[in-house]
């Protein structure tokens, strides 16, 4: 199948999924209203083979070292799939289903699923990545900018992490964990329960944002748009935290969006 934009529609929920920009969701409009920052860059779009920034993007597996492109100078940033086009390999009314086949820069081969599931009240999303040659470190996450403000109200964030992870002056976190400290935020938060973020724009809507992960990013520095990212590792988590694929065993998330009017 091609790398067309796919429209998903449940109830009075629609979502705009683009293979061909970086396998993204382009929008989400709840009952009219769009949830999602507009824009080529913005969106939600997946993090993978890793999320965050890369230390100098550089990472090790055993005694060899690779070397990433510097897309965010000194460091590498949110992977390679979200400058490339994916492939749909299916889609219904409320769900699409794509693929990505890791190539270079990455040093080695697996293909990553992502699936985009819509319902009434809610967003789930999936994603894999498996190999059948040799196991590799990689990471899985999703980079959401939810607008700030929607129909004239301002967003408000509420969660409880365990810790935030100390931010270097480089971005990067420093290997300590503190307490969560208040924002503004571009910072990692553990939250070992599962991630549960609330984003409530009062008088409109509640969003929630859960995963089994125990990781997630928020990002509020900019006046447009509010980030909360689930993620399977820290920034930096190539070197510090790695989670292997192997042949045997696939590297898997998911992430669930879920609102309700108010």
């Amino acid at each position: 199948m091609s790398n067309e934009p796919i429209t998903l529609t449940a109830g009075d929920a629609e979502a705009t999924v683009l293979p061909g920009n970086g396998g993204r969701i382009g929008g989400l409009r709840v009952g009219g209203t769009e949830l999602l920052r507009q824009g080529e860059r913005y969106g939600c779009f997946p993090m993978v083979p890793w999320c965050g920034r890369i230390r100098d993007g550089r990472f090790s597996d055993g005694a060899v070292v690779h070397q990433m492109p510097l897309n965010s100078p000194p460091h590498a940033i949110h992977g390679t799939a979200r400058d490339a086009a994916w492939r749909t390999a299916r889609a219904t009314a409320d769900e699409a289903v794509l693929t990505y086949d890791l190539t270079d820069p990455w040093p080695y081969t697996g293909r990553v699923t992502q699936v985009i599931a819509l319902a009434e009240d809610a967003l789930t999303l999936t994603m894999s990545v498996e190999t059948y040659e040799s196991s590799f470190p990689a990471q899985i996450g999703w980079h959401p900018w939810f607008n700030r403000i929607l129909d004239g109200t301002g967003v408000e964030i509420a969660f409880d992490p365990s810790w935030q992870e100390e931010r270097g002056d480089d971005h990067l976190p420093t290997g300590n964990r503190v307490a969560p400290k208040p924002g503004p935020w571009d910072d990692c938060f553990g939250m070992p329960d599962g991630v549960d973020v609330t984003l409530t724009w009062p008088g409109r809507l509640e969003l929630k944002v859960t995963s089994p992960e125990q990781w997630v990013v928020v990002y509020d520095e900019q006046e447009a748009a509010v980030c909360v990212e689930p993620q399977t590792g820290p920034p930096n988590g190539l070197n510090t935290l790695p989670r292997l694929v192997t042949p045997l065993e696939p590297l898997e998330a998911t992430a669930t969006w879920a609102w309700r009017r108010l």
